[in-house]
């Protein structure tokens, strides 16, 4: 069964059909990627997904549960954690501090005094652990570079003992060197048996993790599998890649986004 199912998922704001029509299934402890133009309508469904703008039409089930009409507290605490494009913080709180809210989030109940017990704290320090970020714990998280950052924004949504994990641009911004290095750490975090749910334009980063691709253009799909087969998708390299180099797909797709 899979972990999460859309069917038929569309996205309007406006006259603007930012996703139309949309199905696919991701299933449990799988590495798969979403891929296409600036504009395709990528960031506009894992707003869908996870509840913080819903979709127009269509069902989206997590864990064979509809989730379409659920808000993003709910949604998270039913294990899916999502982090963003740009690389969110409390800059004047402390890294734990930081991974410790984001926890709470995860957790049943009413938590308004942001008071954690001693298994929020054991959570917050081991996502803190798995990202390499143990020993900067009391650092501001104002005082950390990029890579950094988007370490203690996945530790962030780890805290929260997600079953899924929705990464949105993880490779943006990051020089080759971070980039084999994030590289390294969600291979980590999907072999503790989180299921990985990525938008990237780094094609590489693509193909080193991605169990299969979806590429997605003006909302709709246009090709689906294994990367092997997807990057070589004639319509793929004509609307997403360009046209093709020699080096091949891999190297015609754009750096960042």
């Amino acid at each position: 069964m899979p972990i999460l199912e859309c069917l038929k998922v569309s996205k309007a704001y406006g006259g603007l059909l930012a996703v139309s029509d949309l199905s696919f299934a991701v299933e449990p402890g799988e590495v798969y990627a979403i891929v296409g133009p600036n504009g395709a309508g990528k960031t506009s469904l894992f707003d869908c997904i996870s509840g913080v703008n819903p979709a127009t039409s269509g069902t989206i089930k997590f864990k064979d549960r509809e989730i379409q009409g659920l808000r993003a507290h709910q949604i998270s605490r039913l294990g899916l954690a999502r982090t963003f494009q740009t690389t969110v913080a409390f800059n004047s709180q402390t890294v734990l501090t930081n991974v410790l809210v984001g926890g709470a989030f995860g957790r049943d109940g009413d938590n308004p005094t942001l008071w954690f017990n001693n298994q929020a704290q054991e959570d917050a320090l081991d996502a803190l652990a798995l990202c390499g970020l143990g020993n900067q714990q009391r650092k501001l998280a104002g005082a950390l570079p990029v890579l950094a950052r988007k370490r203690l924004m996945l530790a962030t949504a780890l805290a929260m003992r997600p079953q899924m994990l929705l990464l949105d641009e993880p490779f943006g911004g990051l020089n080759p060197v971070e980039r084999a290095q994030m590289i390294d750490l969600i291979r980590v975090v999907a072999k503790t048996g989180v299921t990985i749910l990525m938008i990237e334009h780094v094609m590489k980063a693509v193909q080193a993790l991605a169990d299969r691709i979806l590429v997605i253009h003006h909302g709709q799909q246009i090709a689906v599998g294994p990367p092997s087969k997807v990057l070589r998708d004639r319509r793929v390299i004509e609307v997403y890649l360009g046209n093709l180099m020699p080096m091949g797909p891999e190297e015609a797709a754009p750096a960042d986004a």
